[in-house]
């Protein structure tokens, strides 16, 4: 089990994951951007880190800042909720390479869903 997770996401589903955390005994750490510094997951969460200015293409898909949030928290894995992230095997494999458990499917497997022939 793990210590701590990192939330890669904003919003209700960021919400969501800070409570199960809560309830499982994991501490959890949240990312967000300029415009989302009062945002409610970003109170909720254990610990929360800044990754940029407002536009989600210089924060939140940032996925070196990511990981070195995840490196600076101690954060043992990463949870990427839904969406951009969680359909993106960079981070999946930039997780790999970092030795932080990425929580979802393999990069191959997030390529492999890609294509509608090798999804099958």
């Amino acid at each position: 089990m793990f210590s701590k997770v990192l939330v890669a996401n904003r919003g209700e589903i960021a919400i969501r994951v800070v409570r199960t955390l809560r309830e499982m005994g994991i501490a959890s750490v949240a990312v967000y951007s300029e415009a989302d510094r009062e945002a409610l997951h970003v109170r909720r969460a254990d610990e929360a880190f800044l990754l940029g200015p407002g536009p989600a293409t210089e924060s939140y898909l940032k996925i070196d800042k990511l990981i070195q949030v995840a490196q600076e928290a101690g954060a043992e894995a990463i949870h990427p909720g839904y969406g951009f992230l969680a359909e993106n095997p960079n981070l999946a494999r930039a997780c790999d390479e970092a030795g932080i458990v990425w929580i979802g499917p393999p990069a191959t497997a997030i390529e492999a869903m890609g294509s509608k022939t090798g999804a099958r």
